[in-house]
């Protein structure tokens, strides 16, 4: 009799346990994070900032990406499995900032959060809100950096970009004319301005690989090119093997844009000569914190957050902001 109700007792406490549990899970807030892909360095150490944050807030994360940058598709499947999963909000990178729409508005028709990070969709007040860079500047601040070290020699440029129509894409592009002088887009176009000086334009997709074959064509187009922009630092290394492929990395400068810890070696390695340090793992954070607010409270994020850039070379320039190597390894991507 005495083992039965021990028995008992212990498959009733198991029950409560596992009650107490569920309740505990159900009350969780699910939060999704869906990223370009999950090969780029800069989306990989989102994710991590992601995790961690979703573990101290005692948040349940989900992550997904397209299969390549652009995959708009892949991005619409993992937003709606994510939905179908119980995710209440859901931060996304677009890939394609138009065509990512119509799943935002559904998200949202669902009673679903969607906070854009680093990547605006098209147009921007598409998503609850957006916690990005303001990469209009950091192209600004490349470009300004850019000029100076020039030292007043002509500039034959070629510009290794993102994708056509994307908005960050052509913030940055822009940004980086307006910063070297040069005529240029406003902020709101997301078209690329094409002024004489640059006389080779290139999609790099932000891909190492893709990044060298387009700067070996535009070396074919025009081999005195002697300033480039890239898109971001996996294209700046595909640029440089390019150049010293063809024995030219001595003569041409390179700037670029992101920040991550690999991209700040190059800097000090002499491969690129100055970026503009972005940070992902403030952007996770944030986007979690909204997350969890959401779940908690019904309130929504809005507006647009600006998480900060700065510069960083390895040789200042006079009249020119920036900061050092050894800081921008300390910073590398992450909270500001």
């Amino acid at each position: 009799m005495r083992s039965y109700f021990l028995l008992s007792s212990i498959a009733a406490a198991s029950t409560l346990a596992l009650a107490a549990s569920a309740a505990v899970a159900a009350d969780q807030p699910v939060i999704g994070l869906i990223v370009k892909t999950e090969t780029n360095p800069f989306f990989v150490k989102m994710i991590e900032g992601a995790t961690e944050s979703a573990k101290a807030k005692g948040a349940k994360l989900l992550s997904g990406a397209g299969k390549a940058d652009g995959d708009n598709a892949g991005q619409v499947t993992a937003m709606e499995n994510m939905i179908g999963a119980g995710a209440k909000t859901i931060l996304i990178t677009p890939s394609d900032s138009k065509a990512i729409v119509p799943a935002i508005k559904k998200a949202q028709a669902k009673g679903v959060q969607v906070i854009a990070l680093d990547s605006p969709a098209d147009p921007a007040d598409a998503t609850d809100a957006l916690f990005a860079t303001d990469n209009y500047k950091a192209g600004i601040l490349i470009g300004e950096y850019a000029k100076v070290a020039m030292a007043g020699r002509p500039a034959k440029i070629a510009t290794l970009d993102l994708l056509p129509g994307h908005p960050v894409g052509a913030q940055r592009h822009n940004g980086f004319l307006k910063g070297y002088g040069l005529a240029t887009k406003e902020k709101a176009d997301n078209t690329l301005a094409q002024p004489a000086e640059v006389v080779c334009m290139a999609d790099s997709f932000g891909d190492r690989a893709k990044g060298q074959t387009a700067m070996e064509n535009c070396l074919q187009k025009n081999p005195d090119i002697n300033l480039v922009y890239t898109i971001n630092e996996p294209a700046a290394a595909g640029a440089y093997n390019a150049l010293k492929k063809a024995g030219k990395e001595k003569a041409v400068m390179i700037v670029s844009i992101d920040g991550g810890c690999d991209g700040i070696r190059d800097v000090m390695a002499g491969k690129i000569a100055a970026t503009s340090q972005q940070y992902p793992l403030k952007m996770a954070a944030m986007g979690v914190d909204a997350g969890v607010a959401y779940a908690q409270g019904g309130k929504k994020a809005s507006g647009y957050v600006d998480t900060g850039v700065t510069l960083i070379s390895a040789k200042p320039v006079a009249g020119v902001d920036s900061k050092d190597t050894k800081l921008g390894l300390d910073l590398c991507w992450g909270k500001k």
